[in-house]
């Protein structure tokens, strides 16, 4: 008699390293800590994430295979730049797909579900005090994918895990050196508050007021501004896995 070959739990596999450390490149970049034009060597980006050279190389041909970096043989990788209209585009598109979305959510979310997402709530507050901000945008990412994924619409959640790849928050770094960054990672804690409130309204009108926060944030890269060449982020290994499903 033949057996049934046991398979995996969905959703149960734990990120392999290469994933991890293609995260907080990922998120290093939407930070504007890699700026665009500059060329990344795997061993340098590898001695300053704490990890070896290999699983950042193979991270590196991810983010490629995503257009967010180019290959430069014999030297690295370089960040491919984002102009202002794209970046128009990117909070256009967001904003016709989150803002509904989100608002919807007051009405048919599990308030079990949303609590849940609460510790990532406060990891943004706590990520935006310390002016950690490959930290805040890797919980900013888990939250706001967390919450679209409980529309249940994974092709949604897949078109705004891209678009949110693809844009940069330069202005973070500016936020933070200006004491204004908690303010803005407060709003994520009233997104939460306004859902479980069942607030439709409310939740619509934080939603606007936030994703026009981040388009002020989508903006020209400063020149000579790069953190990844000065300041050491934390070790990709002692991380977390970005999102849900990143």
């Amino acid at each position: 008699m033949s057996r049934t070959p046991a398979l995996p739990v969905l959703g149960s596999r734990k990120p392999s390293h290469r994933e991890r450390v293609a995260d907080a490149l990922r998120a290093a970049l939407i930070a504007g800590e890699l700026l665009p034009g500059e060329v990344y060597s795997a061993p340098g980006l590898a001695a300053r994430f704490g990890v070896s050279a290999t699983p950042v190389r193979e991270a590196m041909l991810d983010l490629a295979k995503e257009g967010l970096v180019d290959t430069v043989p014999n030297k690295g990788f370089r960040v491919t730049a984002v102009s202002e209209k794209q970046l128009d585009e990117y909070t256009h598109i967001r904003a016709l797909i989150e803002i509904p979305t989100t608002a919807g959510l007051a009405a048919s979310a599990d308030p079990v579900a949303l609590e849940a997402l609460r510790p990532v709530a406060q990891e943004i507050v706590t990520s935006a005090a310390a002016g950690d901000l490959i930290a805040y945008v890797e919980a900013d990412l888990h939250f706001h994918l967390g919450l679209l994924a409980l529309a249940g619409n994974d092709h949604l959640v897949d078109v705004v895990r891209d678009l949110r790849r693809r844009s940069r928050l330069y202005g973070l770094t500016a936020l933070a050196e200006q004491g204004r960054l908690e303010a803005s990672a407060e709003e994520h804690l009233e997104i939460l508050d306004a859902l479980l409130a069942r607030d439709e309204e409310a939740v619509q009108t934080v939603m606007t007021r936030h994703l026009g926060h981040v388009r002020g944030l989508w903006a020209s890269a400063p020149k000579g501004r790069g953190e990844l060449r000065d300041k050491p982020p934390r070790p990709a290994a002692s991380r977390g896995h970005a999102g849900p499903s990143s």
